[in-house]
């Protein structure tokens, strides 16, 4: 029997961290709940002393997931704690993940502590977490730079204070695999009571060594990968779940462990967490990107159609790649449409939001021949979307011809209250979008615009994103419309609605284990 390898997803939590992927708490639970179909051992959900929101997020998805454990982040202060306790009530399975930074630099000016308050705190931490739940964890924020004698200190006492899960963060993304496999393997050894503790790692992809990292660890006897999906994470992102996982799982004969994982819903759920945040998947991305299947080479192909193992190692299948195409069309029915939206993932709450949403579905079939479950997530995150926003798009109108200025008239609903408004532009985009801009008035700054297509053909949808800054404050908006500007209108009215949206809370520091 291979031990078992305990996944921790920390998408939702740390994914969320990256600038502009802000979830609404409907995002977080659909996310919580595809991710519970992969079989994810724990969710993070987030931190919820962070803001209301963010509490908020955490309580839904507890009392949505049933299967997995829900853990909720909490630095090693009675506040933090005392709200992720209060957050993970409804939650049948429940884990509190504590933490305080170890190295040097992060104690002297970040914490300004001596070693020995961080220990107290630490251990503080772990026995006030201990009161909600008997399974906590602790995380040495930067681990990855601190100093083993101290790290041997610090998680001896915790364990002794009841943690029974040891989180080995490589925080900064410093480390290199030999070098951090060994960190851990010397841990486990030099700790007197390092057996009743789970051992686990959550790194940081800024030298492009996350996974690898994390690799590492687990050949030199971690037995918890924390990992996001796509890599989705702060600065360059977190270690990959899906390529933690097919490694684990190809590479049977080096891993001396095993995930229990549904690796048949990885790809869904790629999508799902990339039509939500707006961060594509580039397409030669490990396991989830377009081409990750794909072969140009002559020599290749022919070797693939003779036998697919002369360059696949790994089923296409086996990830879910033959499932992401779907046969609905004009004349399909409201119950086949409900049957795929919830294999998708998403449940209706009423008859009236199937209606609205099978509306929809009718309105893009009249647009384009083939529907693909991409589209099928656009459209769902469209209606989330207008649910949620206090500006709607009524009309756009362009005029765009050779040798002329382009321009454009957008009418919007604004609080329930029609309004119009009308600019010239370098482009029929950018005059759409300045025409917006002269009626939300929101004065942020457009950071990004991105257009990827969500199908092939010349009837696809076009998938846009724009990043909007504002105060310091950054959020994604996404469109998704078969006309490419009127899907960018889209997108510059979502990001301004999150904008607004968070001018009315303030969020406290991150947690950045």
């Amino acid at each position: 029997m291979k031990d078992k390898l305990i996944i921790f997803d920390t998408t939702l939590r740390d994914g969320e961290q990256s600038p502009g992927a802000s979830m609404t708490r409907e995002e977080k639970v659909r996310i919580a709940k595809a991710l519970e179909r992969l079989k994810v051992d724990v969710i993070e959900a987030g931190f919820p002393n962070a803001s209301i929101g963010d509490f908020e997020a955490v309580q839904a998805v507890a009392n949505a997931v049933k299967d997995s454990t829900v853990c909720g982040l909490a630095r090693a202060l009675d506040k933090d704690i005392d709200r992720a306790g209060e957050a993970l009530k409804g939650a049948d399975n429940c884990r509190i993940h504590t933490f305080i930074a170890t190295s040097p630099i992060h104690m002297k000016m970040k914490l300004n502590m001596e070693p020995e308050q961080v220990i107290e705190y630490a251990v503080r931490a772990v026995k006030r977490s201990r009161q909600f739940t008997d399974n906590v964890e602790f995380s040495a924020e930067d681990a990855g730079r601190s100093k083993e004698d101290f790290l041997c200190r610090i998680l001896e006492a915790v364990i002794n204070a009841g943690a029974t899960t040891l989180n080995i963060p490589d925080t900064v993304g410093y480390s290199v695999p030999q070098q951090f496999g060994a960190t851990v393997a010397n841990l486990m050894q030099r700790i007197p009571n390092s057996d009743k503790a789970i051992f686990s790692v959550h790194c940081h992809n800024d030298l492009g060594l996350a996974v690898a990292n994390s690799l590492a660890a687990v050949i030199n006897g971690a037995r918890q990968v924390e990992c996001t999906i796509n890599g989705l994470g702060e600065r360059a992102g977190n270690a990959s779940l899906e390529e933690i996982v097919m490694a684990v799982r190809t590479r049977h004969d080096v891993f001396d462990c095993e995930t229990e994982i549904n690796t048949s819903e990885i790809l869904s759920c790629s999508k799902l967490v990339s039509s939500i945040t707006g961060f594509p998947v580039q397409p030669n991305k490990a396991i989830v990107g377009a081409n990750a299947f794909a072969h140009e080479a002559g020599i290749h192909q022919d070797g693939v159609l003779k036998n697919p193992e002369t360059y696949e190692i790994m089923k296409a299948e086996d990830v879910g790649w033959s499932a992401n195409r779907i046969v609905l069309g004009k004349h399909s029915g409201r119950n086949a449409f409900k049957s795929r939206m919830t294999k998708l993932g998403h449940e209706f709450n009423s008859e009236q939001e199937l209606n609205d949403a099978f509306f929809r579905f009718k309105q893009l079939v009249d647009k384009k021949h083939e529907i693909v479950d991409e589209d099928l997530q656009a459209l769902i995150s469209e209606v989330n979307s207008d649910a949620e926003e206090r500006i709607k798009l009524i009309a756009l109108k362009v005029c765009s011809e050779t040798g002329e200025i382009p321009n454009s008239t957008v009418t919007l609903c604004i609080d329930n209250k029609e309004v119009t408004g009308s600019s010239i532009g370098s482009g029929a985009v950018d005059a759409s979008l300045k025409a917006i801009e002269s009626l939300v008035k929101s004065e942020a700054t457009l950071e990004l615009y991105s257009v990827n297509s969500i199908s092939s053909g010349t009837d696809a949808q076009g998938d846009v994103t724009v990043r909007l800054e504002k105060s310091k404050r950054i959020v994604n908006g996404q469109g998704a419309d078969t006309d490419i500007v009127i899907a960018s209108a889209k997108a510059y009215i979502n990001a301004v609605s999150k904008l607004q949206a968070l001018e009315l809370k303030k969020h406290p520091q991150k947690g950045n284990v």
